[in-house]
């Protein structure tokens, strides 16, 4: 299902396999809220003059208690990005505070700057976080969680930024590959204690 315009709150909610919903132009809270193996991709709208990076492109609470399935946006998100996550695939392109809280699986890339207090109570899954600025530290909440780098990773990690690049046309990706070896030296894994 291919729209275009601002979709409204819980956009895609409890989405299941089998339904891809693309948006050009962005959403509003809880996209993806329960997403339960479906597939959402929000873009700027090629008419729009934008930096995709630089502006936020979905709302709060995104993925929250989602299960499975994937999200790619080309842009910021809002604050309790990914909150209760257990199993899906989500990147973004930055941020606001709590990112990841409570996460139990899945896998989150958050291509620019999180708020603070990114990891409370972030017992599962996985989160990568390019550190451009070298700021993530004192943002991340170091409670349960180990910042690591990405090495043996990288392969998986520069395959999941070209498929965002690929589906969202990112500007941000594209500038990440361009210059991989220089990208993997500000690329941070966040990693549950207990999961590893």
């Amino acid at each position: 299902i291919n729209l275009t315009g601002s979709a409204g709150q819980s956009f895609g909610a409890f989405l299941t396999t089998g339904i891809k919903l693309v948006v050009e132009g962005d959403s509003n809270d809880y996209v993806g809220k329960g997403l339960s193996g479906g597939f959402i991709v929000v873009r700027k709208s090629p008419k729009s003059n934008l930096i995709s990076h630089k502006n936020t492109i979905i709302g709060n609470t995104v993925l929250y208690g989602a299960t499975s399935g994937k999200l790619f946006a080309s842009g910021q998100a809002g604050e309790r990005f990914a909150v209760r996550n257990s199993g899906a695939l989500a990147i973004v392109e930055g941020c606001g505070a709590h990112g990841c809280e409570y996460m139990t699986g899945g896998t989150a890339v958050i291509l620019g700057e999180t708020g603070r207090n990114f990891a409370a109570g972030m017992s599962g899954g996985v989160a990568y976080i390019w550190d451009r600025d070298k700021a993530f530290e004192a943002k991340c909440n170091k409670e349960l969680v180990l910042l690591e780098d990405v090495s043996e990773d990288a392969e998986e990690l520069k395959r999941l930024i070209q498929n965002h690049l690929n589906y969202t046309t990112s500007t941000r990706a594209k500038e990440i590959l361009d210059s991989w070896v220089q990208a993997l030296a500000k690329l941070i894994r966040v990693m549950p204690i207990d999961y590893k």
